[in-house]
């Protein structure tokens, strides 16, 4: 799309590619969502949105995505990746900055549907969006953030090489809830061999980066 080069940028690695949604694309992101993401009585998320009926977790995840594309500005802005694996969509890896022209510093989030976790899936699309971050993006760092007992994020985040940067106490559901913040540096990253990032360069400015 001529007017909105998002849409043509992507991320491809050994196992994934990481891309801007289609409509069909997010059709399918939104059936993994009613399939479920993760064990009952557990919530990783910060806003509960999985603590609803199918058709309303596929409906807010939709929902999601359009906010996003529609509040994306230099200033402030979210990318949202569909993740595709074996030529389906499996969850979705987000990248975000606020004044990243200054800051350089940008902070990740993901889902990844239940059926999939366990496959080194959710490593490697973190790693995918660290590669734009770094190698595309010229960030400086990348920050992250996890419920102490959500075992799976934690474990991504310390296999990557994330330094710990503090908790957070949350309201979750009614209750105190304590998070693990982390930080990783540019200079503690190690890029992976077979990462590539497609069509960046036209999507700078909508970034606040010079083209």
């Amino acid at each position: 799309m001529r007017n909105w080069p998002l849409f043509d940028l992507s991320i491809t690695t050994p196992l994934l590619e990481l891309r801007l949604p289609s409509l069909d694309d997010l059709d399918e992101l939104a059936d993994r969502a009613t399939e479920g993401v993760h064990e009952a009585g557990f919530m990783p998320f910060f806003f509960p949105w999985t603590d609803a009926e199918p058709a309303e977790r596929a409906r807010s995840t939709l929902q999601y995505h359009f906010r996003a594309w529609g509040s994306l500005a230099p200033e402030k802005w979210s990318i949202d990746f569909v993740v595709v694996y074996d030529g389906q969509i499996v969850g979705t890896q987000g990248i975000t900055a606020t004044s990243f022209a200054v800051t350089r510093e940008v902070g990740t989030g993901s889902w990844l549907g239940q059926r999939f976790q366990g496959k080194g899936i959710g490593t490697e699309m973190r790693r995918a969006v660290l590669h734009l971050a770094f190698a595309g993006l010229g960030a400086r760092y990348a920050t992250t953030e996890a419920f102490e007992d959500n075992n799976p994020s934690l474990a991504v985040t310390r296999k990557l090489g994330y330094q710990e940067d503090g908790i957070t106490v949350h309201d979750r559901q009614g209750r105190p809830a304590v998070t693990r913040r982390f930080r990783l540096a540019r200079e503690e990253w190690a890029e992976s061999p077979g990462f590539e990032i497609h069509n960046l360069a036209a999507c700078l400015p909508l970034l606040g980066l010079p083209g």
